[in-house]
């Protein structure tokens, strides 16, 4: 298993990289890397260069680099060349913390879509926090695609049905619609569209709309929406976990010696809390709908987010995700061409 990396992608690039990818290395010695970039940087930070090759980048798309543009002009940048690898079959995964677009640039457009799949999706997983259901569930669309279309939609369901099945082995996933209103009637047009595409298919357990309040109850295991949606509601959940976090420590801090003791008592549970809300544990978002593994993780992780999301990946790789999704989109294809006719012929 190999696995090429973009070792200057991410706000603490090289360094964080590379000690991510020792971790790695060492927790699964069945994997080994290629770390593409700037070859004197990335050596300065390698203690062992043991299942590692580090391969010359003599370009960087920085993060302000406009996407389409930088993958195709840098064609020497260590994204392009890490994504290039994979397509010419050199390594089994493409892995980056760098430039967002970029990454869906270079997985779209070099390590290439999965025929039948019209727009690859952003997939990341979050915790479920309450109940006995308590664990994690799978979201996509979270921000490739900000103008998503019925059928895109209706894709991501089958895509985030095999990453659940596959990569977190739930038996059956529970495929929830989200939306503003639980009702079947709920939403826009194309929302009503997707609901109705969903509920028809026998081989997608649709348990029907979902609220984004609940999201975090474990209403469902994979949760479909647009790009911008997504996007927006991931960035909410983010922005809320950490002010309540905050507002806990500020109001500790203003209360007095009471308060603070209090807290202390308390400092375990303040820690499980935090941990229970930390989706980095399961590593990276996942790019659904190209032919091998592309992942990005967070701009800021550090050396162990790095190392979880190895592990993610290794699972992805396994799972033989991809080749199942495969074979259920050529085994259908005449059912899914139907499905898209129609979704035309009701414009």
């Amino acid at each position: 298993m190999k696995i090429a990396v973009d070792a200057m992608g991410g706000d603490y690039a090289p360094k964080e990289v590379v000690q991510g990818i020792e971790l790695a290395r060492d927790a699964y010695p069945d994997v080994t890397f290629q770390l593409f970039g700037k070859s004197d940087q990335i050596k300065q930070y390698l203690k062992n260069d043991q299942n590692i090759d580090v391969i010359q980048a003599d370009e960087v798309i920085e993060m302000g680099d406009e996407p389409v543009k930088a993958v195709r002009t840098k064609k020497q940048s260590s994204i392009v060349l890490a994504a290039t690898a994979v397509k010419e079959g050199d390594a089994d995964a493409f892995f980056s913390a760098g430039n967002t677009g970029a990454i869906l640039a270079a997985g779209l457009f070099i390590v290439g879509r999965i025929k039948g799949i019209d727009r690859p999706g952003l997939t990341t997983t979050l915790p479920v926090i309450t109940g006995k259901d308590a664990g994690k569930f799978v979201m996509i669309d979270v921000g490739a695609n900000a103008d998503t279309k019925v059928l895109n939609i209706y894709q991501y369901a089958l895509m985030g049905k095999y990453y659940a099945q596959n990569v977190h082995k739930v038996a059956n996933p529970r495929i929830g619609l989200l939306n503003n209103g639980t009702e079947a009637d709920k939403g826009d047009m194309a929302h009503r569209k997707v609901h109705d595409l969903l509920a028809a298919d026998k081989d997608i357990n649709f348990v029907g709309n979902v609220e984004s309040r609940e999201l975090l109850n474990g209403v469902a295991d994979v949760v479909v929406t647009d790009g911008f949606t997504g996007n927006a509601v991931l960035k909410s959940i983010e922005g809320t976990a950490l002010s309540m976090l905050k507002l806990i420590k500020g109001s500790i801090m203003a209360g007095g010696t009471k308060s603070k003791f209090g807290a202390l008592m308390l400092k375990g549970t303040f820690g499980d809390i935090a941990n229970s809300m930390d989706y980095s544990q399961y590593g990276g978002a996942v790019l659904l709908g190209v032919k091998a593994p592309v992942v990005k993780t967070h701009g800021s992780s550090k050396a162990p987010t790095i190392k979880n999301t190895i592990g993610q990946i290794r699972d992805i790789i396994d799972s033989n995700m991809i080749s199942d999704l495969n074979t259920y989109l050529t085994d259908h294809a005449e059912d899914l061409k139907q499905i898209k006719d129609s979704i035309k012929n009701s414009k």
